[in-house]
């Protein structure tokens, strides 16, 4: 079993929700999230707010406060082979509560289907509030390029 190992990314100011589903290896190694270099999230959502990239962690974290940002993830913990979303087993899910007793959460994003069936399997029942399903950033989803991504994600910011 591997534990999540990142906090997540909200405040009282925090308007929209966005779950993976569990950190990449790359992401658990550098202690924070879509860490991998060929992860578009960072890119996507720079161009969808018209800002430059974030490159550090802190830069990160005051991009995503700044545009009323939360991140996190569906699970807390599971058994998962590299960063395989197809290998999840035995999952724990993360505890919503503590973001959305904190910021008023207007509406929830999904990052990718894994998140996306995680979140309605285990999640939707508690938290009551319907998921948006959006396009994975991952390298893994080839099919999807940038521009394709960014028109998908321009939703989070309507």
């Amino acid at each position: 079993m591997i534990t999540h190992p990142i906090e997540p990314i909200y405040n009282q100011k925090s308007k929209i929700l966005i779950l993976g589903s569990f950190p990449s290896v790359k992401s658990r190694e550098e202690g924070f999230f879509y860490g991998h270099p060929q992860n578009r999230f960072w890119k996507v959502l720079a161009a969808i707010f018209n800002e430059n990239i974030p490159q550090t962690i802190q830069e990160k974290k005051e991009f995503l406060l700044n545009n009323k940002v939360a991140v996190w993830d569906v699970i807390h913990s599971c058994e998962i082979t590299g960063s395989s979303d197809s290998s999840i087993k035995n999952v724990e899910v993360n505890d919503l509560t503590r973001i959305l007793n904190t910021a008023d959460i207007k509406q929830i994003f999904v990052n990718g289907k894994k998140a996306y069936s995680l979140y309605n399997k285990y999640m939707k029942q508690i938290v009551m509030k319907e998921a948006i399903c959006l396009p994975s950033t991952s390298p893994a989803n080839a099919a999807w390029n940038i521009d394709r991504l960014v028109e998908a994600w321009k939703i989070i910011n309507e």
